[in-house]
């Protein structure tokens, strides 16, 4: 590999500002993290014995995808205890071994909460389909079927077929807008949320330190169950049934920041709580606007900007940011490139001919100078591809159902290579529960550790000059560049100027007349302050705040 250019800075982070604002943090999918017991799966006690190498990368904080008790119809987002830990993961008290190791090394913790729906073998459905008035009757979305025996809407669920099942115990339907195992909650009726209310003060009181709140925008639905209108025509093609209409009953309904706000409540009793909303749909920006407006909702969204895109552009990138500008009342948006629902972003984006680790260097050097908090997904800081799963071997609920016009999530949700010359790279000592991806053992960190210029490393001088440079960690966007394949833009804070400058394509462009004047602080791929090569990268330093 060509060694990276990357400049020390002496600039102190911004101290006066909240621990999560423009802080980098590394979501760690558990299955596919590290198995310590043996069994294939990755579990709790496997990310605190690698927790040391999160630290390394100088990131803020961890998010932990699903380790609560679950059936596992959709890999724990399809929970059934919100206050445990599945078996498969440890313990209560291996969760909290990992929550104080954390904190030793200076990490947060942040934890994913579903709100939307449930597992249908959770304890509160169980009573509420027994009857029609028991204590739960009402606190997931029922209702009775049309004259002719038919669902109550016609809306259609995420992962294929009506968001209806019918349940012989209650003889009505309940709502579903995910898989028929995961009931929805009835999230308007104010005893699911005091008892939502309670999950969260029972992971702050064990130190959480904030939550993601996943797909929190179809936590509430329309009462009057009104059908969801066509959607418009599209050149895209349509995978399944939900595609087909406007999603604006089954979800999305105006009450939700209601509750939000009730939560923030709740985290603002523990000082230095956090917390972020995925949002996705085709009116994110919008909903993750209002999730995030003020000082007394959810501290920070993210969306699909990037997870979804098949291209990576200048022009995407500056409409994604240009949509969160520093002005009163606007939110702080947070960034993804990958996450356990996308494919590898460097397997979408890289452009034929282009090497994918000079690809991938780039692209960490783009996601940590954007402003707003950085999302890491494990294996991104190795340059880890999408893997090609076989049929036979998919366990991802909707790629089943959608065989082979949706692309399977197992392919990103790979084992992470730690050993290169070891079982199974040093994930497990058994067969893990998905395969290894083939290319993947020489991307493994013991390679990357001993090669000063892997992209691990690289990682890690990033991460460490974005927290030195107040303006890449808080400063504003300016002066945008999208012409072509060259992205440019400014971040500046008082006293403090850098401009960021990357080549997306494979071409060489001149730069001279961007960069004149300024001091590199990191040059990648052979970039200097005149040439950007084929996803070269610049960050340069000026003078003054310009």
């Amino acid at each position: 590999m060509t060694q990276p250019l990357v400049q020390e800075s002496s600039l102190p982070a911004a101290a006066e500002a909240p621990w999560w604002k423009g802080a980098a943090i590394y979501q760690i999918y558990p299955r596919s993290f590290a198995d310590s017991n043996g069994d294939g799966i990755g579990d709790l006690a496997g990310i605190t014995a690698r927790l040391d190498y999160v630290a390394s990368l100088g990131v803020d904080a961890i998010w932990l995808s699903p380790f609560y008790p679950s059936p596992m119809d959709d890999f724990g987002y399809d929970i059934a205890d919100y206050e445990g830990v599945d078996p498969i993961f440890g313990t209560l008290a291996d969760f909290d071994a990992l929550v104080a190791r954390a904190h030793a090394l200076g990490l947060k913790v942040t934890t994913d909460l579903v709100f939307a729906h449930t597992s249908d073998r959770h304890a509160w459905f169980s009573e509420s389909r027994a009857s029609k008035d028991n204590d739960k009757a009402d606190w997931y979305v029922w209702a009775d079927a049309k004259p002719d025996g038919s669902p109550p809407t016609n809306w259609q669920s995420v992962f294929g077929g009506p968001a209806w099942t019918w349940d012989a115990r209650r003889g009505q339907y309940y709502m579903h807008n995910f898989l028929g195992s995961q009931p929805q909650l009835n999230v308007h009726n104010p005893e699911v949320q005091d008892a939502l209310l309670g999950v969260v003060r029972f992971w702050l009181d064990r130190g959480v330190d904030g939550f993601r709140i996943d797909a929190i925008n179809f936590s509430m639905h329309d009462p009057e169950l009104r059908d969801n209108p066509p959607a418009p025509p599209s050149n895209k093609v349509r995978t399944r049934p939900f595609d087909f209409q406007q999603k604006i009953h089954n979800q999305s309904h105006p009450d939700i920041p209601l509750f939000l706000e009730r939560i923030r409540a709740l985290t603002d009793q523990y000082p230095g709580s956090f917390t972020v909303a995925e949002v996705g749909g085709d009116d994110a920006v919008r909903e993750m606007k209002l999730f995030t407006a003020g000082e007394h909702r959810l501290n920070s969204a993210y969306g699909f900007d990037f997870l979804y895109a098949d291209r990576l552009t200048p022009q995407l990138v500056r409409e994604a940011a240009e949509q969160w500008p520093e002005a009163p009342g606007i939110g702080w948006p947070s960034w993804a490139f990958e996450n356990h629902d996308a494919p590898r972003a460097v397997s979408r984006w890289t452009p034929d001919g282009v090497d994918g680790q000079a690809y991938a260097r780039m692209k960490m050097a783009l996601l940590c100078a954007l402003r707003g908090n950085i999302i890491l997904y494990n294996g991104e800081e190795l340059g880890l591809d999408q893997v090609e799963i076989p049929f036979e071997l998919v366990k991802d609920p909707e790629a089943l159902k959608n065989w082979p016009l949706t692309l399977s999530r197992d392919g990103a949700r790979t084992p992470l290579p730690w050993a290169a010359s070891e079982t199974h790279a040093g994930f497990s000592s058994a067969d893990p529960w998905l395969p290894l991806g083939a290319e993947h053992g020489a991307l493994a960190v013991d390679r990357q550790e001993d090669d000063p210029a892997s992209l691990l490393n690289l990682t890690r001088q990033l991460i460490a000059l974005r927290a030195a440079h107040p303006a890449l960690r808080l400063g504003r966007d300016a002066r945008w560049i999208a012409e072509g394949d060259l992205l440019g833009f400014d971040r500046i804070a008082v006293g403090e100027h850098i401009r960021c400058l990357f080549n997306l394509g494979g071409g060489t462009i001149d730069v001279a007349g961007h960069a004149a004047g300024g001091v590199p602080v990191v040059a990648l791929n052979g970039a200097d302050p005149a040439h950007l090569p084929p996803c070269g990268a610049l960050w340069l330093k000026f003078e003054g705040t310009n």
